[in-house]
């Protein structure tokens, strides 16, 4: 399974007929924009249109703004679009090989094997280990008088992906691999990218190599196992035609899942009980959902009632419109490409932003509003254009993991909302850091108490 091949010459230069600009010299707009995306996207779109030139992270691209422009990347029905070398820049050295740095034949065929870790009999597995692994950190929280829900939320992902992905606990090494994840991710969008010691890049670069030899001294014991955590049906996984995966091939699928479930998924959980903290109202109305369930209190939230959270779904996707994972989507073109008339060369790195597509006033009604109601089937705002919410992508790249992904935060907010209420301190707001990943640069204090229990300012009121 080769990768896809793709002309090697230096990016495209001669896009100056393309409206736009490219900042600072040698850096352009990177500082902008690791400081306020959503400003430098405002004022780009605002001046110069829905298609535009700029430069950032040393190298000129063009950026395709809206649903249409979202459609016409993703579906990529004439293979126009690499997305091996559009991440390549970020994530080649750090997450190589994995399903988003792989193109056409070669991602169809990897995926095609990594479909057998997502099939329904592998998922009712994972949702056991979700409850329990979930129960259990959710019970230590009650003892933490200063939680600040991003850390602890981002513990909790990687210990329940751990039991799902390794079947086993980490033990004492979790902390470390905590590290090398947060060190692999955040390298991703360093400035400097040779690694340089003490520099973030170089960080970075660690934590892969110590997450490749955690896997590689697994991999032995799990070739012709049957146990059903990830790891070990990856190892075994064939398609139709018994094509496997070689060690190097589980070892790098592994290290992005791994990174796509951890540090996503904290992201998103994070933005979600934050704007359920501020809007009380909501997080009621999601209980009552859970609780409508029929089950007892210390039943495990079975697979079959997945789909029965259907409003706790709604607040998911708006938590995921408000503050989408991947902000902004890169591939580069394989050949010339028109669109909407604009002539865009071959070998331009180009980006798509979710972000800012999600928040466009022209599909969304009070598009900064925490309004989960916007996708239910009345007002369907999310059914404007098929491609205006697409934190999960689309096309062939469309997450993998999505499923999981809803799945471990239903299981999630049920035992949070069936068991406890959460609160910010009145007149509270979050900062959040947007790239590479969303997060509150506070960590998100928060008060979380068991439902009944009366709070200290209660108790003195």
């Amino acid at each position: 399974m080769a990768p896809a091949k793709m002309a090697t010459a230096k990016d495209a230069t001669n896009l100056d007929h393309i409206p736009g600009e490219y900042g600072l010299p040698i850096l352009g707009k990177t500082l902008e924009l690791l400081k306020d995306p959503k400003k430098v996207s405002d004022y780009m779109y605002k001046t110069y249109g829905p298609i535009y030139r700029s430069s950032a992270f040393f190298q000129k691209s063009v950026s395709l703004i809206g649903p249409e422009a979202n459609e016409f990347v993703l579906m990529d029905r004439e293979r126009n679009f690499s997305s091996k070398h559009g991440w390549s820049p970020f994530l080649d050295k750090l997450f190589p090989n994995g399903l988003m740095l792989r193109d056409f034949d070669n991602h169809k065929a990897h995926r095609r094997i990594m479909q057998v870790a997502f099939k329904t009999s592998a998922m009712k597995t994972y949702v056991s280990h979700l409850n329990s692994g979930i129960l259990d950190s959710l019970k230590k929280w009650e003892s933490i008088d200063d939680l600040h829900f991003y850390p602890a939320i981002k513990d909790l992902t990687l210990n329940t992906a751990a039991s799902v992905f390794f079947g086993v606990p980490l033990g004492p090494e979790a902390d470390k691999l905590n590290k090398a994840f947060m060190d692999s991710v955040q390298a991703a969008v360093a400035v400097i990218r040779y690694p340089l010691p003490g520099t973030k890049f170089r960080r970075g670069i660690k934590g892969r190599e110590f997450i490749v030899n955690y896997l590689r001294d697994q991999l032995p014991q799990r070739r012709g196992s049957d146990a059903k955590d990830m790891f070990t049906v990856l190892c075994n996984a064939t398609d139709e035609d018994g094509n496997g995966y070689t060690d190097d091939d589980i070892i790098d699928h592994m290290n992005f899942l791994m990174m796509a479930a951890h540090d996503t998924l904290t992201s998103s959980f994070t933005t979600l009980i934050y704007h359920l903290a501020l809007n009380p109202e909501w997080q009621q109305t999601l209980r009552r959902e859970c609780q409508n369930l029929g089950l007892g209190p210390q039943d495990d939230l079975p697979y079959e009632k997945l789909d029965d959270l259907e409003m706790i779904e709604w607040a998911f996707k708006e938590a995921l419109r408000l503050n989408p994972p991947v902000p902004s989507i890169p591939r580069r073109t394989t050949r010339e490409v028109v669109f909407k008339g604009v002539t865009i060369p071959a070998n331009t790195p180009i980006n798509i932003s979710p972000g800012f597509t999600q928040k466009m006033e022209e599909i969304w009604t009070n598009p900064e509003n925490f309004e989960p109601d916007r996708f239910s089937e009345q007002r369907g705002e999310d059914k404007k254009h098929r491609f205006a919410w697409i934190p999960f992508g689309g096309g062939a790249h469309m997450c993998i993991g999505l499923h999981f992904a809803y799945m471990q935060m239903k299981v999630f907010m049920y035992h949070l909302l069936t068991k406890y209420e959460f609160t910010v301190e009145d007149g509270y707001e979050a900062e959040f850091q947007i790239m590479p990943i969303p997060k509150p640069k506070d960590g998100l204090p928060i008060s979380i108490r068991p439902l009944g229990e009366t709070s200290p300012i209660e108790e003195t009121a």
